[in-house]
C-alpha cells in the first residue's frame, strides 16, 4: 500500500538550542521534545520524571463534589451500590477499580456488566430495572451513561441514583443524574480533557479519599488497571494520562496482580510489560471475556486477590480469546471478498458491509482490519434483536462520530469517539444510511487522508544514532497517541548483502543497512510487511528508509537494530512536510 510520509513541523531552532544546552543534549533529541510541545526546563523535568503530584485536584471536575457527597451519604446509611460499566477493557477495568476501593470498607457492593448481545452498549433498561428489583440505591455507570438520558429518567423513577463517570462526547443535553462526571462536558473546566473511562473513575476514587482521609496509596494501588484502560482505549498519552500510565506500568511490572499474571503465564510472556505487551496480549484477551462470552468473566478475572483462584477465568478468557482470531480471520476474508466482488464498493471513499450472521463482538476488529487494505472510515453492520448494529473505524484525521451524527435521522442511538464509535438503526434503513454515510464522507473527507500517512519527526543520518541517544529516547516512553515513538528517515541506504525474507508468508524483511555517506556505520533492521523490497536491496539500489529504533536481544547480547515502517526508492515519491 502506498504511504505518505509526513514530516513534522520543524522546531523552533532558537528554543531548540537553547533547550539542548540546558538539558546537555544533543540538538536532535532537544528538537523531538520541542515538537512534543516541551520547551522549557521545567517542562523537560516534569515530562522525563513524572510524578503523580502532577496530577490534577479531582474536584476540578464538574459535579465532583456532588459525586463524593453522594458517595458518603451512601456509604454511612450502608445503602446498596452498583458498579456499572461496558463490557470492553476500559469498562471492565472502570469496574475492577471501584469494585476493589469499595469493598474493603462498604461490602455493600455489587458490580453488573451488561450482555452485549442482548442489552448492547451502555446503561440498558434491563439492567436499571436489575438494580431496583436487588434494592439497590445508587448506581455508578463507567465508561457509559452520557447519553441515557431516557435509563437515567427510569432509575429515577424507581428510587434508584445514578453516578454517571464517561469520557464520550456528550449531546447538547445530558442525563440528570446525582453527578455527570465527563471532562468533555462543555461546561467542565477540568484541565485535561482526555482522560479515560476508567481515568474518570480513579479520580472520583481519589476525591473521595480526599474527602473522607483515607490514604493515597489505596487508589494508588490501583493504577495499573488505569494504565491497562489507557492503553486499550488508544486515548492520548500525554498529561495527565502519561503519569497515571507511567506509574501503571511500574506496578504492573512489580507487583502483577493475580488475574494479569494468570494471562501473562498462559501466553509464556515474562518480559517487561510496556504499552506494546498490554495492546497486544493484555487487552485483546480481556476483551474477549465481553466478545465471546461476558465481560462480567473479566471483572471476575481482574479482583481475584488469588493467582490459583485466578488460573480458572484466565484459562476461559484465554480460550476465547484463541476462538475470537478464529473467527475474526473468518470474517475478515469474507468482508473482504464482498469488496472485491463489486467494483462499486472499491471505488467508493467509505466501507459499509451489512451481514445478519456475523459475530457481534468482533465487528470492530473487522473493521481495523479492512482500513488496512481499503484505507477509508469503515462500518460493519451486524443484526441483533432485531436491529443493526454496528461498529465504526476512521483513518487519521477524519471525525467518523461526526460524521455518522450527520446521519443522526436514520439511527436509533450512537456514540463513541474521532476514531471509534458504536451505532444501532433498524433494519430497513441500513441500505440509506450506507448511502447517506458515503454522500457525507466524500463531502468532508480531504482526498489525502485517503493515503495512509507515517508521522515522521526527523530526517537523519546513522551516525546519529548512538547508545546514549538512544538510552534518552526510552526515556520519552511510555507512548501512544500524542506521544509516539519518535519516527525517522534515512536517505540514501544500502544493504550489505544480507536481505532476506522471513516470516511464516516470508512477507517480514531482515537486512543489515549502511548509509552510502557512512559505509561504517551499519544497523541490523527488520521490516514487517516489508518484503517486497527485497529486490531493491539485492540489485544495490540506494533506498530510503522510515524507522523506529529498538533494542534487540540474542544469545545474550543486547544491541540497536531499526524497525521498518516503509521504504522506498531513493528519490522517488515526494514526502510531505507539515
Amino acid at each position: 500500500m502506498e504511504m505518505r510520509w509526513v514530516f513534522k513541523e520543524a522546531a523552533d531552532q532558537g528554543t531548540q538550542q537553547r533547550l539542548s544546552q540546558e538539558l546537555n543534549i544533543s540538538p536532535l533529541l532537544s528538537g523531538l521534545l520541542v515538537q512534543r510541545g516541551i520547551t522549557t526546563f521545567e517542562d523537560a523535568r516534569e515530562f522525563f520524571r513524572p510524578s503523580l503530584e502532577h496530577l490534577h485536584d479531582p474536584f476540578l471536575m464538574a459535579g465532583m463534589q456532588a459525586a463524593t457527597n453522594r458517595l458518603v451519604q451512601a456509604i454511612e446509611k450502608e445503602e446498596k451500590i452498583l458498579i456499572y460499566g461496558d463490557y470492553d477493557v476500559d469498562g471492565t477495568t472502570s469496574v475492577a477499580l471501584v469494585y476493589s476501593f469499595l469493598k474493603d470498607f462498604h461490602p455493600h457492593i455489587d458490580y453488573y456488566i451488561p450482555d452485549r448481545y442482548t442489552e448492547g452498549y451502555g446503561i440498558s433498561e434491563q439492567g436499571v430495572r436489575w438494580a431496583a428489583e436487588h434494592n439497590f440505591n445508587l448506581i455508578i455507570a463507567l465508561d457509559c451513561g452520557i447519553k441515557a438520558i431516557e435509563k437515567v429518567k427510569l432509575a429515577t423513577s424507581l428510587g434508584v441514583d445514578f453516578i454517571i463517570c464517561d469520557h464520550h462526547r456528550p449531546g447538547d443535553t445530558w442525563p440528570d443524574a446525582v453527578a455527570v462526571l465527563d471532562p468533555k462536558r462543555p461546561d467542565c473546566n477540568y484541565p485535561y480533557k482526555e482522560l479515560s473511562g476508567c481515568g474518570v473513575g480513579l479520580k472520583l476514587m481519589q476525591a473521595l479519599s480526599s474527602q473522607l482521609d483515607i490514604p493515597a496509596a489505596r487508589w494508588e494501588s490501583l493504577l495499573d488497571l488505569a494504565a491497562i484502560s489507557i492503553c486499550a482505549d488508544i486515548v492520548p498519552v500525554t498529561g495527565e494520562n502519561r503519569v497515571l500510565c507511567h506509574f501503571g506500568l511500574k506496578l504492573l511490572n512489580a507487583s502483577t496482580r493475580p488475574g494479569i499474571r494468570a494471562l501473562l503465564e498462559l501466553n509464556q510472556l515474562n518480559k517487561t510489560i510496556t504499552v506494546n505487551e498490554v495492546v497486544f496480549v493484555i487487552a485483546p484477551r480481556i476483551n474477549a471475556a465481553g466478545r465471546m462470552e461476558s465481560g462480567r468473566k473479566a471483572v471476575e478475572l481482574l479482583i481475584t486477590e488469588d493467582i490459583q483462584a485466578a488460573m480458572e477465568p484466565g484459562t476461559r478468557i484465554h480460550t476465547h480469546n484463541t476462538e475470537r482470531v478464529q473467527v475474526d480471520r473468518a470474517m475478515t476474508r469474507e468482508a473482504l471478498d464482498m469488496i472485491s466482488r463489486e467494483a462499486n464498493l472499491i471505488q467508493r471513499k467509505t466501507t459499509v458491509l451489512f451481514n445478519p450472521e456475523w459475530h457481534k463482538g468482533v465487528i470492530g476488529i473487522v473493521a481495523s482490519r479492512l482500513i488496512e487494505t481499503y484505507y477509508r472510515p469503515t462500518i460493519l453492520l451486524t443484526e441483533s434483536n432485531g436491529k443493526a448494529t454496528g461498529s465504526a473505524r476512521s483513518v487519521k484525521g477524519f471525525d467518523v462520530y461526526e460524521a455518522i451524527e450527520a446521519c443522526s435521522d436514520l439511527l436509533e442511538q450512537f456514540g463513541g469517539h474521532m476514531y471509534a464509535a458504536g451505532l444501532t438503526l433498524k433494519l430497513e434503513n441500513v441500505e440509506a444510511f450506507t448511502a447517506r454515510f458515503e454522500e457525507v464522507v466524500s463531502s468532508r473527507i480531504d482526498l489525502t487522508l485517503l493515503i495512509p500517512q507515517i508521522e515522521v519527526d526527523a530526517e537523519i543520518d546513522f551516525p546519529d544514532i548512538t547508545p546514549k541517544m538512544y538510552g534518552i529516547l526510552e526515556q520519552f516512553a511510555p507512548f501512544g497517541p500524542g506521544n509516539m515513538a519518535p519516527v525517522f528517515v534515512t536517505r540514501n541506504v544500502l544493504d550489505r548483502g544480507y536481505a532476506k525474507r522471513v516470516g511464516k508468508e516470508q512477507t517480514h524483511l531482515k537486512c543489515d543497512l549502511h548509509q552510502a555517506l557512512h559505509p561504517t556505520v551499519r544497523f541490523p533492521a527488520i521490516g514487517f510487511g516489508q518484503g517486497d523490497a527485497i529486490d531493491w536491496l539485492r540489485q544495490g539500489v540506494p533506498v530510503d528508509v522510515c524507522y523506529t529504533v529498538d533494542e534487540n536481544e540474542w544469545n545474550g547480547k543486547t544491541s540497536l537494530q531499526l524497525v521498518l515502517k516503509d521504504v522506498k526508492v531513493s528519490g522517488t515519491r515526494k514526502s510531505i512536510a507539515t
